[in-house]
């Protein structure tokens, strides 16, 4: 076969129908995995920030760090007045901090928003999940020992820890 031949059966400046019907499955398909995780990842991400309005507020400032709240509405699609609401609850969570745009003109100096580390903000989470387990674990005793003090015969049976591999 002659190097003539093998660029008749597959010319990249012309392909054949074949090729491009091929080529737009394989981008579709990785296209909805994209989305399928990015889903996924929102879900989980609305099960740590308590709504999902805020778990893509997060993602989209981790993707865009130092943006306004009106950036972030327009690059999430959600209302002004959501984001700037859900902004104000996440700051005092700590979950996102802020600053003020510097510019070097006079005039409105916005916010600018930047969510924590992913590792910080499952740190966060670790503490209230081991409250909670450690609360079911020893709730037969809490029943049982009505009388005494809860704290006093309280026990940690569950000890959650996060490791970063940055440190």
């Amino acid at each position: 076969m002659s190097d003539e031949s093998t660029s008749e059966e597959f010319d990249i400046d012309d392909p054949t129908e074949e090729d491009v019907s091929a080529r737009d499955r394989l981008e579709a398909e990785a296209d909805r995995a994209v989305t399928e995780f990015d889903e996924g990842v929102v879900d989980l991400l609305a099960w740590v920030l308590d709504t999902e309005t805020r778990a893509r507020i997060y993602v989209y400032l981790r993707q865009h760090p130092n943006s306004t709240s009106d950036e972030v509405a327009e690059g999430t699609g959600l209302y002004p007045s959501t984001v700037r609401e859900a902004l104000a609850q996440l700051h005092d969570e700590d979950t996102v901090e802020r600053h003020k745009r510097e510019s070097a003109g006079a005039g409105n100096n916005p916010y600018e928003y930047e969510a924590i580390a992913p590792s910080a903000l499952v740190r966060g989470v670790v503490g209230q999940v081991q409250e909670q387990l450690n609360a079911v674990f020893n709730l037969d005793r809490q029943l049982t020992d009505a009388g005494a003090d809860a704290d006093e015969s309280a026990t940690e049976p569950v000890r959650i820890t996060v490791e970063d591999d940055e440190e």
